[in-house]
């Protein structure tokens, strides 16, 4: 698993690096890109979930999720901010972002770095293309992610599996520390 990770974090550099070769300055294709990925970040987060047989994690991400998502909407429609490319008054925040951007801040606080570092790499492609391709300003998709971490930093743990154990040494006191986590779920 972390070798697949690893790779799937060198393909997202290397797209980011080279997005505007690859897609020969198309903004449809960089749109497309964009829009593929901000579908396989929140299916990565509960599949994750899922192989881990983590329900927990997947309330805690459905709990993240919903928050960004109405967040989100609530914003769009008080905030009139017109798009760049001129189609509609809903561009601020960036709802691709704060998914993408949710999707990320999860799978890293509850899987770790490993996992986490991909998702973000990801997510910060979501949301160059979406100033790329002109649906959004910088200042919608910042907008986004801060609404997507902030959702899922409310409501996500670390998971932890099995027994923790952990020495303690405070005021003269020594020992260790041993605890588990169980879901009530």
């Amino acid at each position: 698993m972390r070798l697949m990770t690893q790779n799937i974090s060198i393909v997202l550099v290397l797209l980011i690096l080279f997005s505007s070769h690859l897609f020969a300055d198309s903004k449809q294709n960089v749109e497309l890109a964009g829009d593929i990925l901000v579908a396989l970040l929140p299916t990565a987060a509960l599949g994750k979930a899922a192989y881990e047989k983590d329900l927990e994690g997947a309330v805690q991400f459905t709990e993240s999720i919903a928050l960004s998502v109405a967040t989100t909407q609530v914003l769009k429609y008080s905030i009139d901010a017109e798009r760049p490319n001129g189609e509609d008054s809903l561009s601020f925040p960036s709802g691709h972002s704060s998914a993408a951007f949710t999707s990320a801040a999860f799978i890293q606080m509850r899987y770790g770095w490993n996992y986490g570092a991909p998702a973000y790499l990801a997510a910060t492609f979501v949301a160059w293309s979406r100033v790329y391709s002109q649906n959004h300003y910088t200042r919608d998709v910042v907008a986004g992610a801060a609404v997507g971490v902030i959702s899922s930093y409310i409501f996500t743990d670390a998971y932890t599996k099995g027994v923790q154990v952990a020495p303690i040494a405070e005021q003269g006191i020594y020992g260790l520390q041993i605890s588990s986590t169980f879901s009530t779920y």
